[in-house]
């Protein structure tokens, strides 16, 4: 896990000198935190209103995607307990591979595309493209096939919508990274032996 995470962080910081030159400022391709109380357009199939801002919002969307996530990988696994516990000591590593993975994907998948499409296809196009290929790309992920696609395919959705409203990376890499978190354990749990 630590090695494919190895080689996506160098994929992405080829991509970040890229960038550079592209767009010659970090803050011109996403590469900051961002304003984390700006306004969240309004939203009403999530029931997100006018006015509400991301560092409210936020908070709430990553508690309800999360728990989402979770629900979801706890029926499609069924982990037993004893073998949750003896994932444990493999904590450190989840949570390095769920940053640099959540860091990577947000920054190659999110980042790049908006920060080069936003301009001369518009928000809302630029939006709905890197969606349909981060969903996509998913395909294989966890989980796999078109719930994973749909699935992926909301969520960056969502963070894109992030990034472009916060002009920054810091909502849409906190809630990728519980996400990728829940994940990642999951697949420890899935690499332990019963009985062994």
């Amino acid at each position: 896990m630590l090695a494919e995470q190895s080689l996506h962080l160098m994929v992405t910081l080829v991509m970040i000198g890229v960038l550079f030159i592209l767009k010659k400022k970090r803050e011109n391709f996403f590469l900051v935190k961002g304003d984390t109380h700006a306004l969240i357009s309004p939203v009403k199939w999530l029931g997100i209103k006018e006015g509400e801002q991301w560092n409210k919002t936020g908070w709430v969307l990553a508690a309800a995607i999360s728990l989402g996530t979770l629900t979801f990988l706890v029926l499609a696994g069924r982990p037993s307990l004893d073998i949750a516990v003896k994932a444990l000591p493999f904590l450190p590593a989840i949570l390095l591979a769920a940053a640099t993975n959540a860091f990577h994907e947000e920054m190659s998948y999110k980042a790049s595309f908006l920060s080069v499409l936003e301009q001369p296809l518009g928000r809302v196009h630029s939006l709905w493209l890197m969606a349909a290929y981060f969903g996509l790309a998913h395909y294989y992920g966890v989980p796999y096939g078109i719930i994973g696609v749909l699935m992926a395919g909301f969520l960056g959705w969502l963070l894109g919508k992030s990034m472009l409203e916060t002009r920054g990376l810091g909502w849409a890499w906190f809630i990728h990274f519980l996400q990728d978190v829940m994940i990642f354990i999951f697949l420890a749990i899935g690499s332990i032996t019963p009985g062994g």
